[in-house]
C-alpha cells in the first residue's frame, strides 16, 4: 500500500521523470500534489502498470489532484547540460510551476538540487512508496508516450511509437541505416561501437 505523506508539511509534492535512459526524445518531468483524502489502490510505479492502465489513471489523477505540471526537456538541452541535470531541472521547473507552491518536495531517485528554499527528500524507488511520486510517475510516462507518438508521424522509420525512443535493437538499426534526427541525443552513443557510422557532423 502506497503511502500519502512522508513529511509532516501540509503541501507536500511528489516528483518524477521518464525517459532518462532514451536516445531520441525529451525528458519529461512531472509534479503533482495531492489532497489529503486522496485513495487510488490501482496506483503504483508507472513501470508496473500497462500502458492501458496509465492511460485510464492519467485523466482521474488529474481531476483529484490539487494541481500538477509537466515539463519536456528537448535533447538539445540533454546534450547541453547532461541527462541528469537535464532530469532535475524539469523536475524543478513543474515544482516552481505548481500553485499552491509546495512546503516540502519528494523525488524519486537518489539526487536532487533544491528549489529555492523548499526542503526536500530523496527516495529510492520512491514511486513505489509514494502515491504522489507514483501519480507524478504516471502524468510523465503517459505525456511522454503521447509526444513521442506524435514525433513517430514525423520520422516513421524509428517506430518511436513503439519503442519510444528507447534503445532496442530496432531502434538503432534505424540510426545505423537513416542517421539520427533532431530528436536524437547526440550526446549519447546512439550505436554500439561495432555498429559506429560518421554522421557528418
Amino acid at each position: 500500500m502506497l503511502l500519502l505523506k512522508h513529511s509532516e508539511y501540509q503541501i507536500e509534492t511528489g516528483t518524477d521523470e521518464a525517459g532518462r535512459g532514451c536516445l531520441a526524445g525529451p525528458v519529461t518531468a512531472a509534479a503533482v500534489i495531492l489532497p489529503d483524502d486522496f485513495e487510488m489502490d490501482e496506483l503504483n510505479d508507472s513501470k508496473l502498470l500497462t500502458e492501458k492502465t496509465r492511460k485510464r489513471l492519467r485523466p482521474i489523477i488529474e481531476k483529484k489532484a490539487i494541481c500538477y505540471h509537466v515539463v519536456h526537456l528537448e535533447p538539445v538541452i540533454i546534450d547541453e547540460i547532461n541527462i541528469l541535470n537535464a532530469s532535475i531541472r524539469a523536475m524543478q521547473q513543474c515544482i516552481t510551476a505548481l500553485t499552491p507552491r509546495p512546503e516540502y518536495i519528494i523525488v524519486d531517485g537518489n539526487r536532487f538540487k533544491p528549489v529555492e528554499d523548499i526542503p526536500h527528500s530523496c527516495i529510492i524507488k520512491g514511486d513505489g512508496k509514494y502515491l504522489s511520486i507514483a501519480a507524478a510517475s504516471v502524468l510523465a510516462k503517459t505525456y511522454r508516450d503521447e509526444y513521442m507518438e506524435r514525433i513517430h508521424e514525423e520520422y516513421p522509420m524509428y517506430n518511436w511509437k513503439k519503442n519510444k525512443g528507447y534503445p532496442t535493437k530496432e531502434h538503432r538499426e534505424a540510426i545505423r541505416k537513416y542517421g539520427p534526427t533532431k530528436y536524437h541525443r547526440m550526446s549519447f552513443q546512439l550505436l554500439p561501437s561495432q555498429l559506429e557510422m560518421d554522421f557528418g557532423l
